[in-house]
């Protein structure tokens, strides 16, 4: 009877360890591949990010333009009032309107 008890009993953990053994190989097969994958998420830019952040860029620069050109338009009002100063700035601040526009869609203006 005794005898029969172990080998029940051996029987059970071989079973019980026979998963667990088949779990931790399928674990250590997997480990790599789960670590590259995340490395790949971690490098890679999805489509919406980039979206994301073109559509940051777009507005950021289309806050410069409209920066520019209310500082432009001040400018130009103390140029009109006589300050030569201003109508340099003015002036500056043109050249520097006319490169920023090409890079903000009409739209956005």
């Amino acid at each position: 009877m005794k005898h029969g008890v172990r080998v029940f009993g051996a029987l059970a953990l071989v079973a019980t360890l026979g998963g667990c053994i088949a779990r931790t190989a399928m674990d250590v097969v997997t480990a790599p591949v789960k670590v590259v994958s995340r490395s790949v998420d971690l490098v890679t830019t999805s489509q919406s990010e980039s979206d994301e952040k073109r559509g940051r860029d777009l507005r950021r620069r289309e806050e410069q333009l409209g920066k520019l050109e209310r500082q432009q338009r001040r400018e130009v009002q103390r140029c009109e009032q006589g300050d030569a100063e201003a109508c340099q700035k003015a002036e500056a601040m043109a050249r520097d309107i006319e490169l920023l526009l090409p890079s903000v869609p009409a739209t956005m203006r």
